[in-house]
């Protein structure tokens, strides 16, 4: 395990921080710069209230980052999804093995989306309720090393998605399954054939694992292992650089009629995701929650 040092200014700290964990970073501290030295800067806030400001003139950013996350690519991650240059200097130090993941998604309780899905982390399976059907579900779930604990808004606007939109038996493509969730759910909520492909081998054991503890089958795999065909329903819940670039492919494993639904886009990035698909398939925002959107089309 790594982690990734970088010193940056105050007006920059919280936001960079905040697309860091969004864009794969497992956690991010943030500490003053100057900590121990004569230009150490204290933060005040009125009594009884937090300070107007939470971060210095000059920041030290810690990052967490799981094994086999290149620096490099989760800083243009970075730089894409807030919207401006981060030329900031940076190291790498390496920190003692643990299981850090579990470390830092142990503070995740049970997550209810909408009327009909219960999120339940592993290490809270006793909640579970005794009684479960296809209308209100309840998925165990161990993020593994993979990302996924479903606490992010565009794992929320896929689920809302499945649950009110899944046609009885679909065949379901779940492309970047991470830990599994969607295509969990959506064998629960009646799926038939459900397929989820992940570029990473610890996602697809992470999706095998949490089917498995769940009593449902998905077929999980990287994408080589990926037989040719079409489906139903596709859904891509990853970031708007990779979903313009796989774009002919998620079309093209649409079926005709099928539905393709797209997440983790910015809404200020929707319009240019859906014109790279426009050649295949229309697409527009479903929904919309903090700054996501979910997009949807059916292919003609």
């Amino acid at each position: 395990m790594r982690e990734l040092v970088m010193i940056c200014p105050g007006a920059l700290a919280e936001p960079l921080s905040d697309v860091l964990l969004e864009t794969g970073a497992l956690s991010v501290s943030v500490e003053d710069a100057d900590m121990d030295t004569d230009a150490e800067e204290p933060l005040f806030g009125e009594p009884g209230s937090e300070p107007n400001t939470q971060a210095w003139t000059r920041n030290r950013l810690v990052v967490l980052m799981p094994d086999g996350l290149d620096p490099e690519q989760l800083l243009e991650l970075a730089r894409e999804n807030l919207g401006q240059p981060v030329d900031l200097p940076w190291h790498l130090r390496d920190v003692p093995d643990a299981d850090w993941v579990r470390l830092t998604q142990a503070q995740f309780g049970p997550i209810r989306v909408g009327e009909r899905i219960l999120i339940v982390p592993s290490w809270h399976a006793d909640q579970i309720p005794a009684q479960r059907d296809a209308q209100h579900i309840a998925i165990q779930l161990d993020p593994g090393l993979a990302f996924g604990t479903g606490s992010h808004p565009t794992t929320h606007l896929c689920l809302e998605w499945l649950a009110d939109q899944l046609p009885d038996a679909a065949t379901v493509l779940d492309y970047g399954c991470g830990s599994g969730i969607l295509a969990i759910a959506a064998v629960m909520l009646g799926a038939g054939t459900v397929v989820g492909v992940d570029i990473d081998e610890q996602a697809v054991q992470s999706t095998r694992d949490n089917a498995q503890a769940n009593g449902v089958i998905v077929q999980s795999m990287l994408p080589d292992g990926l037989s040719e065909g079409q489906f139903d329903v596709v859904v891509a819940n990853i970031l708007s650089n990779p979903l313009k670039v796989l774009a002919p492919m998620l079309a093209g494993r649409v079926k005709s009629g099928g539905q393709l639904i797209l997440s983790g886009v910015l809404e200020r990035q929707a319009v240019e995701v859906a014109a790279a698909y426009s050649p295949w398939l229309p697409m527009a925002v479903w929904n919309a929650r903090d700054g996501w959107v979910c997009l949807a089309g059916v292919k003609p």
